[in-house]
């Protein structure tokens, strides 16, 4: 979807950087990748550092960055198009199995790319004369504060990563537990713990994200994607668009 804007937009000066935020680096992303071929850069980073510079605590996000290397729009919700599963749906119940339910709570979460796109296209065609490119003032506002609990979280996370990529798993979750505690909106950390978890086999494990059929008690977290996004409500999953 996004290879499709960029293909509209490029004549115009506007370049597309995907980033996948993935320990487990080309291994996991490169199918992906190999199968969009997208045209513009498609990068890989295995220690999140871009969602630590940028602030960024959830997928999809957008960064907008100006021919100067400004940020003129800071991180926030960026889809190209509404996936299958976004916008409306019936609730699926407790007797589902996971993957439908988590698909059901996912067709409540809020986006809107309509908006999203109206405003990048103008920013394409208008550049600092968009409305939509922000001062440096308010960019500054809207950027996420990063008190010490934030810093510390990183930290953790940083450190769970490295003991992960050594093969230390069970020490790796306790540092991803603490890093959820101490920023407990952060998805990016709870996503890649939860998917680094052999719950289940097959291509939908790495979506699985939660305990394995009558294996509650072997989930060394105590939340999963499921449970948490019903407990904040999947309206609430990405917060709304300020444009």
């Amino acid at each position: 979807m996004w290879q499709e804007v960029r293909e509209e937009l490029h004549p115009r000066n506007f370049e597309l950087v995907t980033v996948c935020l993935d320990v487990a680096g080309a291994a996991a992303a490169r199918p992906f990748i190999e199968a969009a071929r997208p045209r513009h850069p498609a990068l890989i980073d295995v220690e999140h550092r871009t969602g630590e510079v940028l602030g960024m605590v959830n997928i999809p996000s957008g960064v907008w960055i100006d021919e100067a290397g400004v940020i003129v729009r800071p991180a926030e919700p960026a889809f190209a198009r509404r996936p299958p599963t976004g916008g409306s749906g019936p609730a699926a119940d407790a007797g589902a199995d996971r993957m439908t339910q988590i698909l059901a709570e996912a067709a409540h979460i809020r986006i809107d790319p309509e908006r999203y796109l109206v405003a990048l296209r103008d920013w394409v065609e208008q550049g600092a004369a968009s409305p939509y490119a922000l001062p440096p003032e308010e960019v500054v506002r809207r950027s996420r504060p990063r008190p010490p609990e934030a810093s510390r979280a990183a930290a953790h996370f940083e450190l769970a990563q490295h003991l992960h990529r050594a093969g230390h798993a069970g020490d790796a979750v306790v540092h991803f537990r603490e890093a959820h505690r101490l920023q407990p909106d952060n998805w990016t950390y709870k996503r890649q713990a939860w998917s680094l978890v052999p719950s289940v086999e097959g291509p939908l494990a790495r979506y699985w994200q939660g305990p394995a059929p009558g294996r509650e008690d072997q989930w060394p977290y105590d939340g999963d994607w499921l449970s948490d996004v019903r407990q904040i409500g999947p309206e609430n999953y990405y917060p709304a668009l300020d444009m």
